[in-house]
């Protein structure tokens, strides 16, 4: 099965977490066809480091960049998914790094009607200094300063006993995720109306499994590695909360606005 892919990542203002999240891509095993960096309007340093890297990477780097109006994540993840040229989208954020096999891992696992989250091993804030200054991309079980370690073993005979589930895990993250571009356009996207923080990732495929696209867990393979940050402020989440309950309640597929007003007549 012959299938084009586009790893898709959000970045806002963080060069350095961006460059390792692009030195794990040039580290793959098996890379997509192109990948897509979703910019929530960063200065001209993010646009420096990915023309370096579109140099040093054997796909095409694509800059999606919009006016820095506030956290609009979804907005812009929209914009960067409707020019996506692969069938499948893989999408990850701007702070994790990926284990080398990562994409390889999605690509292999990927069904019809179905979407598929990966594991997310946080490294604790005491480590970020030094992977920056040493550029680490690589981790082990044994590795200093891993939360939840053991979602970092990868056995990939192991992921095998994972099938597709019609109930949405609250392990489900939207920084290790991926689907088929189609299923992400028959329920218009991400909502742009979430504001800020959460839920956003959560809503999105609670309105695909309502159009009957279930999720199969990756665990043993599809590995990611989360830099520490302070956490981003959770001041609208109650909008976001009722918006989901919204969802939930009407069983909804289909928000008003995502991504079909940037997609053109041919979609």
């Amino acid at each position: 099965m012959n299938i084009s892919t586009s790893l898709v990542l959000p970045t806002y203002n963080w060069v350095d977490a961006l460059e390792l999240v692009l030195l794990s891509l040039k580290g793959q095993t098996q890379f997509p066809d192109e990948v897509i960096i979703a910019d929530d309007g960063s200065t001209n340093e993010t646009r420096l480091l990915i023309e370096r890297f579109k140099r040093d990477l054997p796909i095409p780097v694509i800059h999606v960049w919009h006016e820095d109006i506030g956290s609009i994540k979804e907005v812009i993840l929209n914009k960067a998914i409707a020019i996506a040229k692969g069938d499948y989208i893989i999408q990850i954020d701007g702070d994790c790094i990926m284990h080398r096999k990562f994409i390889e891992d999605h690509i292999s696992a990927i069904e019809k009607d179905t979407y598929l989250y990966g594991s997310r091993v946080n490294l604790k804030n005491y480590l970020v200094p030094d992977i920056f200054k040493k550029k680490k991309i690589t981790f082990s079980f044994f590795s200093k300063g891993l939360i939840k370690r053991a979602r970092g073993l990868h056995i990939p005979i192991l992921a095998k006993q994972f099938k597709r589930e019609p109930l949405m895990s609250k392990k489900l993250r939207g920084c290790n995720l991926s689907y088929w571009k189609q299923d992400f356009i028959d329920v218009n996207g991400y909502n742009e109306d979430m504001v800020g923080w959460g839920r956003d990732d959560t809503e999105l495929i609670l309105r695909m499994m309502h159009n009957n696209v279930y999720g199969k867990r990756l665990k043993f393979k599809g590995i990611v590695y989360h830099i520490w940050h302070k956490q981003a402020s959770k001041s609208e989440l109650n909008i976001n909360n009722e918006i989901q309950a919204y969802t939930i309640k009407n069983k909804l597929v289909w928000c008003k606005n995502g991504i079909n007003k940037y997609l053109g007549e041919k979609n």
